[in-house]
């Protein structure tokens, strides 16, 4: 972003909460209990994928992409954001904001397209399951990961240079605790018509068309799983598919409501607070929703666990 004389900033104040100081102590808290689970929860779900042989099955490929993505979502806004809570200091420099929100929209971005891919997996495995060790081997299940990652941040790039070619005539202060999309639009000193609509654009590319493909595999996977005659069978497929259907619920819920409103119509408190979650919540609810849910995992840790009780009790 540039002054209007054409000199760049130096670095942006990230207002965050500061206007409820008696709320900050406490974010510094939860946020650091917060991370910490989402740090040990993700960990494990990608040490227990790469460890257990029988978690070596495409579902659980895209389950530890997901969960190291989740990873990388946190860190690049809560170290931050910890440290701006902890004192007075609110600053980021104007690097750092370009590299926040880079990476943040690309792993975001990466989350939404994977989400998809991972409906498409589990559509296979229920619509298809004679075929699916056919359909879903490992050089299309690598390709559709990189593709995803590659989708993701290349899209990210685009919408950062397009944020940061705006000019901001002197303004540094951004209503927020993250350097994200609407709030440094908020800033610039044009009008952002077509700046809102070029996101906007990118959006529905982004978010929407996955989500619908999510909705059509999920109508598939529902037909299929009402052919099923026994009801083991049925609580089987139903299990199979929850954890995927609450994460894509929670995850694109929130997105939906932070990139496809109005630009006129958006709150700067509810936007801090809808980057609380999808940002910061929801990653960490993740390996919580797909550990208690899922009986393939709990096996696995279990059997961990107990080579590691055996080998320390050597």
């Amino acid at each position: 972003m540039e002054q209007n004389n054409g000199s760049s900033f130096t670095g942006f104040i990230l207002l965050g909460f500061s206007d409820r100081p008696q709320l900050e102590f406490i974010l510094f808290v939860v946020l650091v209990i917060l991370y910490i689970f989402t740090v040990l929860g993700n960990t494990t779900i990608i040490t227990l994928s790469y460890l257990d042989p029988n978690l070596h099955t495409p579902m659980y490929f895209f389950l530890s992409n997901l969960s190291f993505l989740d990873l990388c979502y946190t860190t690049s806004s809560v170290p931050q954001f910890l440290y701006n809570l902890s004192g007075p200091d609110k600053s980021i420099s104007y690097a750092g904001c370009v590299a926040q929100l880079f990476i943040f929209i690309g792993l975001g971005c990466t989350e939404c397209i994977l989400l998809g891919v991972m409906a498409f997996d589990r559509y296979v495995a229920v619509c298809r399951p004679l075929q699916y060790t056919v359909i879903m081997h490992s050089r299309l299940c690598a390709l559709m990961a990189s593709a995803s990652w590659f989708s993701g941040f290349t899209n990210s790039l685009v919408q950062t240079v397009l944020i940061f070619h705006l000019p901001v005539c002197g303004r540094n202060k951004i209503d927020n605790f993250l350097c994200e999309i609407p709030a440094l639009v908020k800033i610039a000193c044009i009008d952002t018509s077509s700046t809102d609509s070029e996101i906007f654009f990118a959006s529905v590319i982004i978010v929407l068309i996955p989500f619908l493909l999510i909705i059509f595999s999920y109508g598939q996977i529902v037909r299929a799983i009402l052919r099923i005659k026994s009801a083991a069978g049925k609580r089987k497929a139903f299990g199979t598919c929850g954890s995927h259907f609450i994460v894509v619920s929670l995850f694109y819920g929130t997105a939906i409501y932070a990139y496809l409103q109005p630009s006129n119509s958006y709150s700067q408190d509810k936007g801090k607070f809808t980057s609380l979650l999808y940002g910061i919540f929801i990653p960490m609810m993740n390996p919580v929703i797909y550990t208690l849910r899922n009986k393939d995992v709990k096996g696995a840790m279990t059997k961990t666990l107990q080579k590691v009780h055996l080998l320390m009790c050597v």
